[in-house]
């Protein structure tokens, strides 16, 4: 089963037709889209545009990018957020929470400290709520390891992973799968090719992260990454694995159920989840 783990379905870049990219990924054979938030004034929009979408979900969480610009009351807010909508089937994780190491200014003193705190309180809600995490891990994956020893996760996913073996070898054994995406199909993006190619299947889920980091068959041409692109996704990890295609859309569709458990509650994915093989 296709499924688009991580997609910004609600950006701006959407905004003229969003209707039109939603049918293309339906017409490429994708299931299910994971739209999560970046801060609470995006909450109410990525839930609406999750309950709009076939065989649409959302993730609530506040982005390590926003964390400077939200109010002091940002995690109550997500706190009361989770509380009201914890029974909606189409809430399916927290997220995007994390760590981001990339951009100077946010390991300045102040930035990180707030960093770490909204990391580590939105771990403690997860867990409060008993919901998977979406982790951004940019050059923060020894970080991000540190919080989930501390707290603990009962699932998850590593967004755009772009670490050591090492590194993809404890996310796993945490029960945290690699999202594998565009950045994989560059073939000089050596060290997430490698992880890609030698880490078992049942630990992978396919992403887009649409509308950013567009695949190498857009580079150059149309910027813009959209939710129909993970079907390429998925064609081009079967290249790099020298498996069939259909092997690895059925074993990343697993992946991502198995970490993402409540997206098999969706009535969308009934038919499809028949199919699929036994999940851990």
């Amino acid at each position: 089963m296709l499924i688009d783990t991580h997609c910004h379905l609600d950006a701006a870049e959407f905004d003229a037709d969003r209707n039109e990219v939603i049918q293309a990924a339906l017409d490429a054979g994708v299931k299910a889209i994971v739209i999560p938030a970046v801060a609470p004034s995006n909450f109410d929009t990525v839930r609406e545009l999750a309950h709009a979408t076939p065989g649409g979900s959302y993730a609530l969480g506040i982005h390590p990018m926003c964390v400077m610009q939200c109010a002091d009351d940002a995690l109550e807010q997500l706190r009361e957020a989770l509380l009201a909508w914890q029974h909606d089937s189409r809430l399916v994780a927290v997220g995007e929470i994390g760590l981001d190491r990339f951009e100077p200014a946010l390991v300045e003193a102040e930035a990180w400290e707030r960093q770490w705190r909204f990391y580590e309180t939105q771990l403690r809600l997860a867990k409060e709520f008993d919901l998977p995490v979406l982790l951004h891990v940019r050059r923060a994956v020894d970080f991000i390891l540190k919080g989930i020893r501390q707290i603990g996760v009962s699932s998850g996913i590593a967004h755009a992973f772009n670490g050591s073996r090492q590194q993809a070898d404890e996310l796993v054994k945490r029960q945290v799968a690699l999202g594998v995406g565009g950045a994989m199909t560059f073939t000089r993006a050596r060290q997430i090719r490698r992880i890609a190619h030698s880490t078992p299947l049942q630990h992978l889920v396919l992403e887009t992260d649409a509308p950013d980091i567009p695949p190498a068959w857009l580079h150059g041409h149309k910027p813009r990454n959209q939710p129909a692109e993970v079907a390429g996704v998925a064609s081009a990890l079967a290249e790099l694995r020298g498996v069939e295609r259909s092997t690895v859309v059925a074993a990343t569709g697993s992946a991502a159920l198995a970490h993402l458990p409540r997206l098999k509650a969706l009535p969308e994915l009934a038919e499809s989840i028949a199919g699929l093989p036994e999940m851990r």
